[in-house]
């Protein structure tokens, strides 16, 4: 009787235990710094550098380019206006571990050196170059896994080549 009252007991624990752990997972994927809500409806905070066609920069201006037109359609999707904020790789890499940007733009490929700053998307278009075919990735917060899955989700919507 004492074996089958702690197989019991076990068991009854485990799926307590399994409960838990499920119920805790309903809201993966999760932004722990809210990436998502504070932009959605706000402002998207976006380092650009130049790399043409992806990213071009003039004096004064907007920058143009594939990226860009990008963002704009996936910041009106998220009723947000884009705030700009051109700079080099290393200044903009920083910036975005830091928390002072939302996404990092510039023609990056999928084996970018900037990956300990920030996470890479999928890669959303291949280009073809000299040396083969290049896979392109954005970058975004590390762990702000809500926004990510948004950001790759725009992009998987969009036939870009």
């Amino acid at each position: 009787m004492v074996g089958r009252m702690g197989r019991f007991l076990r068991s009854t624990g485990a799926i307590a235990l399994a409960v838990t752990v499920l119920t805790g997972c309903a809201t993966v994927p999760a932004d722990p710094d809210g990436t998502l809500e504070r932009v959605q409806g706000g402002v998207l905070r976006v380092g650009v550098t130049e790399n043409a066609p992806w990213v071009e920069l003039s004096d004064g201006g907007d920058p143009s380019g594939t990226e860009p037109a990008l963002i704009l359609e996936f910041a009106e999707r998220l009723d947000a206006e884009v705030e700009w904020t051109p700079g080099s790789e290393a200044t903009l890499a920083e910036a975005l571990e830091a928390g002072e940007l939302d996404l990092v733009i510039g023609g990056f490929v999928e084996d970018t050196p900037w990956t300990e700053f920030g996470a890479s998307t999928r890669p959303y278009v291949e280009a073809g170059t000299a040396e083969g075919n290049d896979k392109h990735v954005m970058l975004a917060p590390l762990g702000e896994n809500a926004f990510l899955v948004a950001l790759e989700t725009f992009l998987d919507e969009q036939a870009v080549s």
